[in-house]
């Protein structure tokens, strides 16, 4: 590093502080972010002058102050200034120029992130969560206890019988995929971390200065990191990046939050700990399991990413036994843990040379170690089982010597907690036993459940094959009316309805394929199988059957997935044939889940329109269950940006309709927003409280429906909205042409950021182009066309209509 890097941080010469664009007028003492951006500015091009020379330095530096001015003073001479200085660059001095301000971009985020981390500690310090801004986007888990109990009338009882009830399920996804690379992911991880430490109020002399130099290495580490994928993922890969979280921030994040849960409890008068099995927060995936428009999905690939799944969470769990084989030394214990801490020191081998820790017995006076030292013996066997599938298909270690399920799992940990209980350690009992309990319940023996997404036609396309098979005809060509009356005859029968004979297509073999991977594994691996562009229900039913057919012996849920405008309006009429179907009512027991998808809806028809018919959707589908006395749980498919339903969490989830969301809600978390919300442990620990409170809030304190005359204005603005947006998007003749030239539609979808293609269908238009890149191919125009496309007509259609309509629309807003 030049000498330059050595100079005192305190001085950030090259940069002056003023050029910092989003930096306030006025630095307050705890506003550093006009500080931090500086110093990380500084120290860049400290290395861009090591790395380029000391000309290439200055010429960016020159380019960064006349941008600075030009967006102070919008002075038309200072951009035809820099448009000549860049126009003279030579090629290669072009591309170090590009990268360097995309790096720089970087940094400035980065500082950004730090200083609004630092506002919210402070905030928190401060109890102060009385502004507006916090009090549309956070959700604190306490203050909100609080609030239902001193305001809203709740007794204390009630809101924790509600919590403890209720269920989060968030849903990791891999598309759309984070376009930055985990490899800087992690740098910048670490440049923030560096950024904090260094402006601690304890800091040394010395440590300032390696945390300096750590920050420098970073920063050049990072610059010299290549920003593009030059491969394509493969699905494994998404997989082991999304559960990389879990590793780094999820697995201790929710005992953490879960404890804070207990502390917000005991505040309000509950003496009382959150139960461990609690089904507060679960995890599920679709990462490997999404096979709809991407064929790199393929029934091995499920395969794989399931077993991947439980040696991870075997490794998890065996760090964290081997913790608490330390933590939990006391020789005293009641006599059922005694006697079963006997039976196993006679039965146990000698030594384990493969453990770091207590490789040798475990003497039976250390009863807890023994049992535990039991509980490894399994997971190991457990994680090298699963390790012995996926690498060769096959295993010489018996099942019996493995958890198979997870209350096999809790048997021993609760017994140790129930003896630590009655011996008068529950103090002991309530630290790390609990939080490992917590984590087991959560995360059981796969970490996540695996949802598994198809589109509905490769069932028809697999029914068909049978049929023709069976020679009654063409499933594919039958009315809804007859589907369902074959679908049913053969679901209340027992007949097989194909053999290995099967004629059939590698597409159909892949559906089939899926099917056996499902009976093959264990069922705790899996959790719902969607039905991607699901109209009727007969989609629901062909599932049902191919279940059946393929020896699933655990079925999974079967979900339809309804996305565009019509699909949402005959969700409900659809979802009421099949609960007038005794044999449907039979098989799901009383419990439904509907999923709804915010980004086809919008593609279709624009985001007005889009949003107030799902808004209309859910609350239809919730009387239709209330009917048949079915609990609903709506799965929202939401995505980051406001085109894919994004918005802030607390918000979202307090406008839902009254009733939809009952304590249980289902979510996505899509790849592009991962890291934001579980990059790090206070992201994390803020996502998991975000979602428990608003979901606790809603239940039990729900908003009000809309007035009759707001329903009105609204059913009248989708429709003006729908005409415009659809005008536009699907019947202009040179839209398509205009998107292609105006976004990089193209080139995005030649880009490697994901494993899966961009379109449906190789060939077609705007309607065979995934939600997806559409948004994201308008995004980077910052057009952002998709959002607010149709709302324009629909305001100047109500206002020209009737001007009082204007109060109408701002009375709607408030409420």
């Amino acid at each position: 590093m030049s000498s330059s890097s050595a100079a005192p941080m305190e001085r950030h010469h090259s940069i002056d502080a003023q050029l910092r664009l989003l930096a306030p007028g006025k630095v307050s003492e705890d506003d550093k972010l006009v500080e931090y951006d500086a110093l990380l500015v500084d120290r860049f091009l400290d290395i861009l002058q090591d790395l380029h020379g000391p000309h290439l330095r200055e010429f960016v530096q020159d380019c960064y102050e006349v941008a600075a001015e030009y967006e102070g003073d919008r002075d038309a001479a200072r951009l035809d200034e820099l448009g000549g200085r860049l126009t003279g660059l030579a090629p290669a001095d072009s591309i170090v120029m590009a990268s360097s301000f995309s790096h720089m971009l970087n940094l400035a985020n980065l500082a950004e992130e730090v200083q609004i981390a630092n506002r919210r500690r402070n905030k928190l310090k401060r109890g102060d969560f009385a502004d507006e801004a916090s009090a549309t986007t956070e959700s604190d888990i306490e203050e909100t206890l609080k609030r239902l109990v001193s305001d809203l009338g709740k007794t204390r009882e009630e809101v924790f019988d509600a919590l403890k009830n209720q269920t989060v399920d968030l849903v990791f996804t891999a598309h759309p995929t984070q376009s930055i690379r985990r490899s800087l992911l992690q740098k910048h991880g670490r440049i923030r971390n560096c950024l904090r430490q260094l402006y601690a109020k304890d800091i040394t002399a010395d440590d300032k200065q390696e945390l300096d130099e750590a920050l420098q290495r970073e920063i050049q580490a990072a610059f010299r990191t290549d920003e593009i994928r030059r491969t394509q993922p493969t699905p494994q890969d998404e997989m082991r990046a999304g559960m990389s979280y879990f590793h780094e921030t999820i697995w201790k994040g929710v005992p953490k939050f879960l404890r804070r849960v207990d502390t917000a409890l005991k505040n309000i008068g509950i003496d009382e700990r959150l139960p461990y099995n609690a089904p507060l927060i679960q995890f599920s995936s679709w990462m490997g399991g999404d096979r709809d428009g991407n064929p790199r999905v393929t029934p091995e690939v499920t395969r794989d990413v399931c077993l991947l799944a439980r040696m991870m969470a075997a490794n998890l769990h065996f760090s964290q036994i081997e913790e608490l084989m330390f933590e939990l030394s006391m020789w005293r214990c009641n006599d059922e843990l005694r006697v079963r801490a006997e039976e196993l020191h006679r039965a146990s081998r000698k030594a384990e040379k493969h453990y770091i820790e207590f490789w040798k017995q475990v003497p039976p006076t250390e009863p807890y170690r023994v049992i535990l030292g039991y509980v490894r013996d399994k997971l190991y066997y457990t994680r090298e089982r699963s390790r012995h599938l996926l690498t060769s298909g096959s295993s010489d270690i018996p099942a019996d010597s493995t958890f198979t399920d997870v209350e096999q799992f809790l048997e021993p940990l609760e017994l140790c907690y129930r003896s630590l209980c009655d011996c008068g350690d529950k103090t002991v009992a309530d630290g790390s036993l609990l939080d490992f309990l917590r984590q087991v319940s959560t995360f059981g023996l796969s970490l996540v459940k695996l949802d598994i997404r198809q589109e509905s036609d490769r069932h028809t396309d697999a029914l068909d094959a049978i049929t023709a098979h069976l020679g009654i005809g063409s499933y594919r060509s039958w009315p809804e009316e007859k589907r369902q009356e074959w679908l049913l005859s053969e679901l209340r029968g027992r007949r097989p309805l194909f053999g290995g004979d099967l004629p059939m297509t590698e597409e159909v073999a892949d559906v089939l394929g899926t099917f056996r991977v499902l009976a093959e594994l264990p069922p705790d691996c899996f959790g719902a199988y969607i039905i991607s562009m699901a109209t009727a229900p007969s989609d629901v039913l062909a599932v049902e059957l191919l279940q059946r057919e393929c020896h699933v012996g655990h079925p999974l849920r079967v979900v339809p997935l309804f996305e565009k405008l019509a699909d949402l309006e005959a969700a409900p009429a659809a979802v009421a044939r099949l609960f007038s179907i005794d044999w449907y009512m039979d098989r799901i027991g009383g419990k439904q889940e509907v999923m709804i998808g915010y980004s086809d809806s919008g593609k279709d028809a624009g985001r007005l329109s889009a949003a107030w018919q799902l808004y209309k959707a859910q609350e239809e589908l919730v009387k239709v269950a209330k009917q048949y006395g079915v609990k609903l749980t709506m799965f929202h498919g939401r995505g980051g940006t406001v085109g894919r339903g994004g918005g802030p969490t607390h918000l979202a989830i307090l406008s839902q309709p009254p009733e939809t969301v009952n304590g249980s809600l289902r979510v996505t978390v899509q790849g592009e927003v991962i890291e934001h919300s579980f990059g790090e442990e206070h992201l994390c620990f803020r996502t998991l409280q975000r979602f428990t409170a608003a979901t606790l809030e809603h239940g039990m304190h729900p908003p009000v429906s809309p007035k009759p005359e707001w329903r009105a204005l609204m059913d009248e603005m989708a429709v003006v909205a729908t005409e415009e947006y659809r005008a536009m998007v699907f019947k202009e003749p040179r839209f398509v042409e205009y998107f292609r030239s105006a976004t990089p539609e193209t080139e995005y979808g030649r880009m490697n950021i994901g494993s899966r293609p961009s379109k449906r269908k190789p060939s077609g238009g705007i309607e065979t182009l995934r939600a997806i890149p559409w948004i994201f191919a308008w995004t980077q125009t910052r057009f952002h066309l998709p959002v607010w496309l149709g709302f324009g007509a629909a305001f100047k259609h109500i206002m020209h209509k009737d001007i009082r309509n204007v109060q109408a629309l701002r009375e709607m807003y408030n409420e």
